[in-house]
This record gives C-alpha cells, sequence and structure tokens, in this order.
C-alpha cells in the first residue's frame, strides 16, 4: 500500500487544485464580461442604439452578480452542512455546463426575443455557480495549511482570479486575430465557450482527487455542525460579514472596472485596437500576480489587516490617477495605470483568503465567507460597468468615474479598520471554541 502523503504535502495539493478549478471558473466568469464589453450588443441587442446595446449587455453580465448571494447562501449552507469538497465539484459542474450553453447559444437573428431571455438565465447560472465556489475554494485551501502558513496556502487560491483573466483574455486574443472582424462576431466569439468544456473535465478530475477539509472534519466529530448556517452567522455575526464584505468593495468594483468597463472605453474612447487592449490586460495581471503571494508571505508575519490597510489606501490613491493616465492615449501609460490598479490589488487580494476564513468559526464558515463576499460583489463589481457607462455619458469624460471609484476605495479602507486582527489565531481553536468571546451560541 502506497504510504500516505504528509499533512504539508496534502495541504499543497489541494491549494493546487483549489487553484486550478477557480482558475477554470473565473476563466467561464470573464469571458462573458469580454464578450458583454465587444459582441453581446449587436449579437443579442441589435434593436437598440450602440450605447443602450452597450448598457443591456453590461446589465446581462450584472445579472450572473445578483445571482451570486444565492448561490453564496446554497452553497455556504451545504457546505458547513455536507463538506466543502462537495459543494466545489458542483459549482464547478454548473459553471462548465452554463458556459458551453451560452457557446451555443442561437443570436437574436436566430430565435428572437428567446436569444437574450437564454442569456440572462445561463448567466444566473453562472452567477450562482460562482457565488459558491471561491468560499469553498479558499477554505479547503486555508483549512488544510500549516499553522502560521495560511495567509500563503490561502493566496495560491487567489491566483485563480489573475490567472482566469489571463487566461480568457488570452483566448478572446487568439480568436480575435485569428479571423476577420466579421468572423469573430459571427461566429469565432462562440470558441472560448465551447473550449471551456474540456476545460472543466480536467478540474472535475482533480477536484475528485482531493480529501475533504480536516478542520470541518473535526466539525463533524463534534456533532457540531448547524442546521441553519447561514441564519447563525447573520445572527450572531452580521458586523463582521457587513465590515468584510465592505473591504472587498473597491477590489470587486474595480476590478470590473479594468476587465469590463475598460475593454469597451480603451476599443471605443481611446481607440485602441482590441488586441492591444487585451493585450495591455493580459500582461498588466501577468505583472501584477507575484503581488499576491508576495503580500500574503508578508501577512503570516506581520499581520493581514495591516496588509489590507496599506493595500486599500494605496488603491484609494491609484484610483485619482487611473483614468488621467489611460486618457493620454498612450499605450505605455495606459499598461501602466492597469498595471499598477492590479498590483495594488495584490496586497488585499493575499492576505484576503486567510482573512475571510478566519473571521468565522468552522460550523458557519463557508456561510460567512461566501455571504460576505457575494455581497460586495453584488454592490460593487456587478453595478460597476453600469455606473461607470452611465457617469461617462453625462460629462463625456472619466472625470465623475475617477470620482466614484476613488469613493468605494475610501469606503472599503475605512472597513478595514474596524475588522480584528486574525493572524495568530488557530483555525482548530475556533472550532473549539465557535462563538466568539461574550456570545452565545445559538440552539441547533
Amino acid at each position: 500500500m502506497p504510504a500516505r502523503p504528509s499533512a504539508s504535502a496534502e495541504a499543497r495539493r489541494v491549494s493546487l487544485a483549489s487553484a486550478i478549478g477557480t482558475t477554470i471558473e473565473w476563466y467561464d466568469f470573464f469571458i462573458y464580461g469580454t464578450a458583454a464589453a465587444t459582441v453581446f450588443g449587436p449579437q443579442f441587442f441589435p434593436q437598440v442604439s450602440e450605447l443602450a446595446g452597450t448598457l443591456a449587455s453590461f446589465a446581462t453580465f450584472g445579472i450572473g452578480f445578483i445571482a451570486r448571494p444565492l448561490g453564496g447562501v446554497v452553497m455556504g449552507h451545504y457546505g458547513d452542512r455536507l463538506g466543502r469538497k462537495f459543494m466545489l465539484v458542483w459549482s464547478l459542474l454548473l459553471m462548465g455546463g452554463a458556459t458551453l450553453a451560452i457557446g451555443l447559444l442561437p443570436t437574436y437573428a436566430q430565435i428572437g426575443v428567446w436569444a437574450p431571455v437564454l442569456l440572462v438565465l445561463l448567466r444566473f447560472v453562472q452567477g450562482f455557480a460562482l457565488g459558491g465556489e471561491w468560499g469553498g475554494a479558499v477554505l479547503m485551501s486555508v483549512e488544510h495549511a500549516p499553522e502560521g502558513r495560511r495567509g500563503v496556502f490561502g493566496s495560491v487560491v487567489a491566483l485563480g482570479l489573475p490567472a482566469g483573466i489571463v487566461l480568457s483574455n488570452l483566448v478572446f486574443l487568439i480568436a480575435s486575430t485569428a479571423v476577420a472582424a466579421e468572423d469573430f462576431a459571427a461566429w469565432a466569439w462562440r470558441v472560448p465557450f465551447v473550449a471551456s468544456a474540456v476545460l472543466v473535465g480536467v478540474g472535475l478530475w482533480v477536484r475528485l482527487g482531493i480529501s475533504e477539509s480536516p478542520v470541518f472534519a473535526l466539525t463533524l466529530q463534534a456533532h457540531a455542525a448547524r442546521r441553519m448556517p447561514i441564519l447563525d452567522v447573520v445572527r450572531v455575526d452580521a458586523r463582521t460579514v457587513l465590515l468584510a464584505a465592505g473591504t472587498y468593495l473597491s477590489i470587486s468594483s474595480l476590478g470590473y472596472v479594468v476587465l469590463v468597463y475598460f475593454v469597451t472605453y480603451a476599443t471605443r474612447r481611446l481607440g485602441l485596437s482590441l488586441p492591444v487592449t487585451l493585450t495591455i490586460i493580459i500582461v498588466g495581471a501577468i505583472v501584477a500576480t507575484p503581488s499576491i503571494v508576495f503580500f500574503a508571505h508578508w501577512s503570516d508575519r506581520v499581520g493581514r489587516r495591516r496588509m489590507m490597510q496599506w493595500g486599500l489606501g494605496a488603491l484609494a490613491l491609484w484610483s485619482l490617477v487611473f483614468f488621467p493616465l489611460a486618457d493620454t492615449g498612450s499605450v505605455p501609460l495606459v499598461f501602466l495605470s492597469v498595471a499598477g490598479m492590479l498590483f495594488i490589488q495584490g496586497a488585499y487580494l493575499g492576505p484576503q483568503p486567510a482573512v475571510f476564513s478566519e473571521l468565522f468559526p468552522t460550523a458557519v464558515r463557508y456561510s460567512g465567507v461566501s455571504l460576505s463576499l457575494t455581497l460586495a460583489t453584488v454592490f460593487g463589481g456587478a453595478i460597476a460597468p453600469i455606473v461607470a457607462t452611465y457617469l461617462f455619458g453625462l460629462t463625456g469624460t472619466s472625470s465623475l468615474v475617477t470620482v466614484y471609484i476613488t469613493a468605494v476605495s475610501v469606503v472599503s479602507w475605512l472597513c478595514s479598520l474596524g475588522l480584528p486582527e486574525t493572524f495568530r489565531d488557530s483555525l482548530v481553536h475556533r472550532e473549539a471554541a465557535p462563538w466568539t468571546q461574550g456570545r452565545q451560541a445559538p440552539p441547533r
């Protein structure tokens, strides 16, 4: 019989498996955003003006965020009752199926109003799946991690975000340059969606081979699983949920301004070609990726709240110069604005998986983590491209958009001041005493 892998080796394997699955889920989610910015308007909303079509396609993009809290609640509930691994497999299946269906979906010219209706429905399924993905992947990695290294192990899952950005934009870049523009608009945009079926198969194979979280196993052994974990976390830890969501508000908003709205802005307002715009985002994400692990490593040494506060403060300052740099139209300065924004976000994204995991006791952790993240995405990323498009339309300049992204950055920084420092807390200890000091455990 082969030797059982050590705890450290198993932790590395689980982190890698979680990161691979999360990369695939973000890939699926982001290719929709790129398509919404480039082709969905004329393909699914041809009966309206160009601006109205762009707004409509961004609105369908936002539907995915509206579905995310529901996915977070449902998958968080069952993840806290049945296990993290079980829900991760289901989230990948749902996301992959919906993405493949979008790639095969007839357009408005073929089936009329049913095209946008089905597009909205499939986007809803995508959002539902992603709502439960991040929390489960993070918990699998952090709850397997050795003491004192939760930041680094959690950041491996966070790498799935820039990896998904790079992969989705790279596939779209290849598809848009390999064929003529009219062929890309007619059929080649479907290739990234259909190709995701192969990636999902790989992700499922990897995830089915990992073990359940040992910290969650202790909860089951102690018969400490809650009957309604989502209600318990709202009743006991509502303030923590809101503060955690508030810290992520700017990351979600600015992330989708850069990755979705900026694609339209750069190609239609700055006059950059789609391949140049996608290349800027791809290279910017690659350059910024090491910052996630770097800042996560330091959060294991000097504290997570400190790293997040520094990152969010720097993000507020960079928000003031992001659009002024881009508005020069100079490709190097546009790249600097994008790469700088993504690099600074690494100071938050690196420590975030460990921070969110450490804020909640094991019995309600999946629910608390998922709810915090999805609330922020509803009021952040879901509306950011729409708000940015509307604000630009009011003045014809980026000035109001700059005010908007700076304001949400300041809100997130203020919320980070209210979070406790958690990097020295033991997850197992939180399981032994799952409700923080001075709180009465609700009846089972």
